[in-house]
């Protein structure tokens, strides 16, 4: 671990200090809060990116100061659904029949009914479980002639005990709010942001993300009244598109609509941690900042790196892509008392980490059908700095994969994978350094041919046998093609 030295001074607010009233209760299991942006860009957060990033961060630079950031987090896939199936399953989605593209907010439940959830382990060690924002993961929604009929396959069937958000994408119909497993207000009208569609009357886009976060900052109030631990996952639905900050907002960053609702999303951030820390539970809760994909194109990635804004960094592509723009996303987590403030770590992790670390939270074994695909990063968290993983598998939306061990990025596949464009290479294949590259310009796939067959033969045994994690091997959903895409 080293202390991130460059950037101290340089945060735009103030550490909150803890007192001794959040100090970790001893003997009890800590209460986890996991905010999950929507196409928050690695180089969107100022402190990971301050050379060329012009948007102000300065809950999430606050954040890393009194917690560890993970400089080399990858996202289970290059687009929204497939991520959010990995964090709540352990499981990387493209071993479902879903191995391409994304679902939209009428698509049917992609959670197996008998599968083991984050916020269902939890619920099973005594845990109070809440989800607050975007699903998109599906449910079985009532027709049009039934729309004061229950939603069924919902967030509360697979692990949570509430739920308040939206069924998908911001910019996806049905455009309308749902608690547990009812709409607040039918949609009987019709509206348009991006997609044209139902809508409940009342709904209106801007509203989504301060609606989130005052459910969000209610729901840990109510929880300081008991001394169960609690699970909050808090999917926003922000900056994805519509970019619809809100009027206070507007202006802020001088970058234009998108660097405004980088802002107001940092806000909403802020706004979790001083509910924490107004409840007196910021010292016995591991919070946990991150994305579940890259920056967007349709964030006007053009525009905003001739402002001199960069929201990949250094790296190549941006959401959709298998390049390391498109998957490596921020990740960083607080937990006082057991991690270390002001930390970085750079291990390779992956969002489908989450259930096997509240495994080991709880110090309980995982059964060989679930988090086939999941790593316990609680030693990291602890502070012992070393490889965790064997490897990672990236996965695009047109279905590309890459398999990442050590400094070596295997594509099986040439271009993008996603939306930006190919580039001159027309390469079967793309192996990387990204230790010295890491913008992926240099294709070192000739010049190294025994590391291309011995992350292929890899590649190979993590799909054929279910699971890339010690275990007895599982059944994929489907069949994969290891090589698809342009």
């Amino acid at each position: 671990m080293r202390i991130l030295r460059p950037v101290v001074g340089l945060w735009l607010a103030p550490l909150a200090m803890l007192n001794a009233a959040d100090l970790p209760q001893t003997g009890g299991q800590p209460n986890i809060v996991y905010v999950l942006c929507d196409d928050l860009g690695y180089g969107d957060v100022h402190c990971l990116n301050l050379q060329r990033g012009k948007i102000a961060t300065p809950n999430a630079d606050r954040l890393a100061t009194q917690g560890m950031v993970f400089t080399d987090a990858h996202s289970g896939s290059s687009v929204c659904t497939p991520t959010r199936y990995g964090i709540l399953t352990g499981r990387y989605a493209w071993r479902t029949k879903l191995q391409s593209g994304v679902l939209d907010g009428n698509s049917r439940a992609l959670i197996a009914p008998d599968r083991l959830t984050v916020p269902k382990l939890l619920q099973e060690h005594g845990y109070a479980t809440a989800c607050i924002g975007k699903w998109h993961l599906g449910m079985t929604l009532p027709d049009a002639k039934h729309l004061t009929d229950p939603i069924l396959d919902g967030p509360t069937t697979r692990g949570f005990d509430t739920y308040f958000g939206i069924s998908a994408s911001l910019d996806m119909p049905p455009f309308a709010f749902i608690e547990n497993n009812h709409y607040t207000e039918a949609p009987t009208a019709t509206k348009q942001w991006v997609r044209k569609g139902p809508a409940a009357p009342g709904f209106d886009a801007v509203d989504v993300l301060p609606t989130l976060t005052r459910n969000a900052v209610e729901t840990i109030g109510r929880r300081s009244a008991d001394k169960k631990p609690f699970f909050l996952y808090l999917p926003l639905a922000s900056p994805h598109t519509p970019i619809v900050p809100n009027k206070e907002w507007q202006g802020k960053s001088g970058l234009g609509a998108y660097g405004d609702f980088v802002m107001e999303t940092d806000w909403a951030l802020g706004q979790v941690m001083d509910a924490l820390d107004k409840a007196g539970m910021a010292g016995n809760t591991l919070l946990i900042f991150t994305s579940d994909n890259g920056c967007s194109p349709a964030a006007g990635v053009g525009k905003l790196e001739k402002q001199g804004h960069f929201p990949s960094a250094n790296m190549r592509g941006y959401k959709a892509d298998i390049w390391d723009g498109g998957h490596r996303i921020p990740f960083i987590a607080r937990w006082p008392g057991v991690t270390k403030p002001g930390t970085t770590c750079g291990q390779t992790i992956c969002l489908t980490d989450l259930l096997a670390t509240c495994a080991g939270i709880l110090d309980v074994r995982l059964p060989d059908d679930a988090g086939e695909d999941s790593v316990s990063i609680l030693p990291l968290l602890r502070g012992q700095d070393r490889p965790l993983r064997e490897a990672v598998v990236h996965h695009s939306i047109n279905g590309m994969f890459a398999l990442r061990q050590g400094n070596s990025k295997l594509i099986f596949g040439s271009g993008s994978g996603g939306w930006s464009k190919p580039g001159a290479d027309k390469s079967p294949v793309q192996l990387y350094d990204m230790t010295l590259d890491a913008g992926e310009l240099q294709n070192r796939q000739a010049a190294d041919p025994a590391a291309v067959a011995r992350l292929t033969e890899m590649m190979e045994k993590q799909i054929s046998d279910g699971r890339s994690t010690p275990g007895a091997p599982q059944k994929n959903d489907g069949t994969i093609q290891l090589r698809k895409g342009k």
